[in-house]
């Protein structure tokens, strides 16, 4: 029996990464929060036992699945992983300043650099904030001061070692 993720994992280009003119989403009903609260506590779980854990047929459960990939509402299916137990002990935020109108061409580096795990264009005193997770301080050092540094557009940097992390509840989808 197929899983949602063995399904749908190839469908991950609906992302939408700092894009503009987007179409106005459609509206989610009941069923649809369901599913995605079900898919966000286990994306591995079958179309079968989602269709049965949020009471509506395979084949709406399917049809469903799709149109939120579709519509880029599901952008993917992955595992949790523990950074420090996998071997990238050193975390920090690096908030960049970047030259105005570089946002784009900054964005493209910063997608191709190792360790960094997410960033984004914020408002404020900084213009980008990255999240770095690195295997030790020097390699942070290095991600930091000779890749992110050396980035077209990147001004200057400003870099919080980050010393314990606690996830909140997230959304609540239902």
């Amino acid at each position: 029996m197929a899983t949602v993720d063995e399904d749908q994992t190839s469908r991950r280009e609906a992302r939408h990464r700092w894009q503009t003119g987007h179409s106005s989403p459609r509206a989610l009903d009941h069923v649809d929060r369901r599913i995605l609260a079900e898919l966000t506590v286990n994306g591995r779980m079958s179309i079968r036992s989602l269709a049965e854990q949020v009471h509506v047929s395979r084949a709406n459960a399917y049809a469903r699945v799709d149109r939120l990939l579709a519509d880029g509402v599901i952008t993917g299916f992955g595992a949790h992983v523990d950074p420090e137990r996998a071997g990238l002990s050193t975390s920090a935020y690096v908030l960049l300043s970047i030259q105005q109108n570089t946002w784009r061409e900054v964005a493209a580096a910063l997608e191709s650099l190792p360790y960094i795990e997410h960033f984004a264009l914020v408002g404020g005193d900084f213009d980008v904030l990255a999240l770095v997770r690195a295997p030790n301080n020097a390699e942070l050092r290095h991600v930091v001061l000779e890749h992110i540094q050396d980035v077209p557009g990147v001004q200057s940097t400003r870099t919080w070692l980050v010393f314990d992390e606690h996830h909140g509840q997230g959304s609540r989808w239902v």
